[in-house]
């Protein structure tokens, strides 16, 4: 076997390697590990969800629960988790309804 054979198998099996450790890291920074609701129960509506997940870094996120008709802000990651906010008020604003046009 030549030279050349052997120095494209190493470049080949660098970018290989390259490619899956940058599609782990990319899937471990913005999708793997996310916290996915479950499904609401057949016999009727769940009591717990997840209203809302904001990754703050590699190992902190801030997690919006809403459990019956209460939201609890919780900051998870590191050691444990932490209670930042109980009962949660909903929002204050509201989307606008679309009002008719003039001239129409």
């Amino acid at each position: 076997m030549e030279a050349s054979t052997y120095l494209r198998f190493v470049l080949s099996l660098t970018v290989v390697l390259g490619a899956i450790f940058a599609a782990m890291w990319a899937l471990k920074r913005w999708g793997l590990g996310l916290v996915i609701p479950r499904a609401a129960r057949p016999g009727g509506a769940s009591r717990l969800a997840l209203v809302e997940a904001l990754p703050l870094d590699a190992r902190h996120r801030l997690v919006l629960v809403r459990r019956d008709d209460h939201e609890h802000l919780l900051l998870l990651g590191g050691e444990g988790g932490l209670v930042v906010e109980r009962d949660c008020p909903p929002p204050r604003f509201r989307v606008p309804a679309a009002s008719p046009e003039a001239g129409s």
